[in-house]
């Protein structure tokens, strides 16, 4: 069921929120979902560069508010916040409402967001990168930052190769399974010459122990693992390297000793 399940959808009421919060009758729950869908694609394609995680969409007494979370809030504002004002009036075309607010949060780790971490995946194989060497490197800052573990999947003509395969690239744990286990996950495409590539991320933030504020906008989840391997950056790793050295080091002399 975890393998199959989208990681986020499953752990829905336990340790995530839903992005879409209001109340829908028979008469209108559609139409607020069918455009709830058109604000999302309307926004991740008019800020296709702005670094967006996730959009919530909250209703309240005929007022439209949308939280957006970016690791780029600069392109997002513009400068003086002009360009902010004119995506305002554009949703309020959009959804036919004239009390549209727009809020903007930053991510301060775009290194622990699936979305980002695949959207900058995709970004990199679009440009001719190696798509080993990208993967490498945002699995190396993913688990820098704290990760417990990060597994990352493409899909698709990997290297402009005449038949498509699948490849994957994990380090340390992701227990999809674990319903209390904080994991993000993403899904994108990357648009190259010799057609798409599918990219999933999943990211394994720790272990969720007691009640968690289940509102999207909150701020502050943290795991108590991930602050811990934040003040130990080195832990526990690189003793072990010391501790193989040293053994290799007494093997050799010994090997030098015989031959003497």
């Amino acid at each position: 069921m975890g393998q199959k399940a989208n990681p986020i959808g499953n752990r829905l009421g336990i340790i995530r929120g839903w992005e879409s919060n209001w109340y829908g009758s028979k008469k209108d729950f559609a139409k607020k979902l069918i455009e709830d869908n058109k604000i999302r694609n309307y926004l991740n394609a008019r800020i296709n560069k702005g670094g967006i995680s996730k959009i919530v969409i909250e209703r309240t007494l005929g007022k439209l508010i949308v939280t957006i979370h970016t690791s780029k809030p600069g392109i997002i504002i513009g400068k003086g916040g002009g360009e902010v004002d004119r995506i305002k009036e554009e949703l309020k075309k959009l959804t036919n409402n004239e009390d549209v607010q727009i809020n903007i949060l930053e991510i301060r780790r775009p290194e622990l967001d699936a979305m980002i971490v695949a959207d900058n995946i995709a970004r990199q194989i679009e440009n001719r990168i190696n798509y080993k060497r990208a993967i490498k490197m945002a699995i190396a800052s993913s688990l820098r930052m704290g990760a417990e573990g990060i597994k990352v999947k493409v899909a698709g003509r990997l290297g402009g190769a005449e038949i498509a395969r699948t490849e994957e690239i994990k380090q340390g744990r992701t227990p999809l399974h674990t319903f209390r286990m904080d994991i993000d996950y993403a899904n994108v495409f990357a648009l190259t010459v010799y057609g798409k590539i599918g990219i999933k991320v999943w990211i394994c933030k720790g272990e969720v122990l007691g009640k968690r504020e289940l509102n999207p906008n909150f701020i502050g989840g943290k795991s108590d693992v991930s602050d811990r391997r934040e003040r130990r950056p080195g832990g526990d790793r690189d003793r072990g390297d010391d501790r193989r050295d040293h053994g290799r080091d007494n093997r050799g002399g010994g090997r030098r000793d015989n031959r003497r």
